[in-house]
Parts: C-alpha cells; structure tokens; sequence
C-alpha cells in the first residue's frame, strides 16, 4: 500500500507514514512530532497478533529501549488508533492496565477523575477479539499472552 516513492499506509481514512521522511515531517492533530521511540512503540504494536496481548514491559525488551511507562506515554498519545492496536497491551502482572490515561476498572481505577470507564471500553474491544479478564481485571488465559521478540 505504499503511494509513489514514499512508504505511506493507507487504511481507509488513517495515514500511517513509515518511510523516513514522512515520519521526520509528520506532525499529529495538536501540532506535536512523533519521536523514534514512538515510532518503535507504534510499528512493534502494528505485530501484534489480533487475538493476543503482550505486556508494556515486554513491548521495551522487544525494542531493546524506554521503560514500561515509556511506551504507556506512547501509547496513551497514539495518534493512530485503531490501526495501531493499543488496547493489545496490558500489564505486566496481566492486569487489564490502562487505555487512554485511566488505569484500571470500578474500584480498582486509579487516578484523578478516573472512572474506569476507559478500561472497560478496552476490556470489551478485547473480549470481540476473544480475550477475556476476570472480573478483577486479569488475563483470564495466559496462553493468549504473546511474546514478540525479534
């Protein structure tokens, strides 16, 4: 899908550029650059099996850079979901995690004006894929968990 020289996806209305240059001049809806390790974040995520999850801690060691709350950031400021999956990663413990800046579900939310509505959001789009949690926010088959190590 690429268009003329530059390596750009299209996918239906999302642009997702991937050559060097595209990325060096793309800008996301606020004005701000997307960084490498954005990028790196963003591609890695792109593998990610529909019908899996992997962990944020997995997704650093995969890269071989950032920190678990590194690609958190990243990934709460995706400009490219749902072509970027985000909602496939979740907690190192397999606890549902976060999805856009809340973290967790009902009485376990965490955080200033968080609702848990967020996780639940993302525990519902996982489930349409057959992931499913317990009800205390944990990956109810661990065997759904994937490790995607280059």
């Amino acid at each position: 899908m690429s268009r003329g020289s530059h390596e750009t996806v299209f996918t239906g209305k999302m642009h997702y550029p991937s050559s060097e240059k595209d990325r060096n001049t793309f800008k996301t809806h606020n004005g701000k650059r997307v960084t490498p390790h954005q990028w790196a974040v963003y591609d890695f995520t792109r593998t990610i099996p529909c019908g899996r999850v992997t962990t944020y801690k997995d997704i650093c060691v995969a890269l071989g850079q950032g920190s678990p709350r590194s690609v958190g950031s990243a990934l709460r400021n995706n400009p490219f979901a749902p072509f970027v999956p985000c909602h496939r990663i979740i907690a190192s413990n397999l606890y549902i995690g976060g999805f856009f800046g809340e973290w967790g579900t009902g009485a376990n939310a965490r955080g200033q004006k968080n609702t848990g509505l967020q996780c639940n959001r993302k525990m519902e789009m996982l489930a349409k894929e057959g992931v499913t949690f317990s009800v205390e926010g944990y990956l109810a088959d661990e065997s759904l968990l994937w490790i995607g190590r280059g």
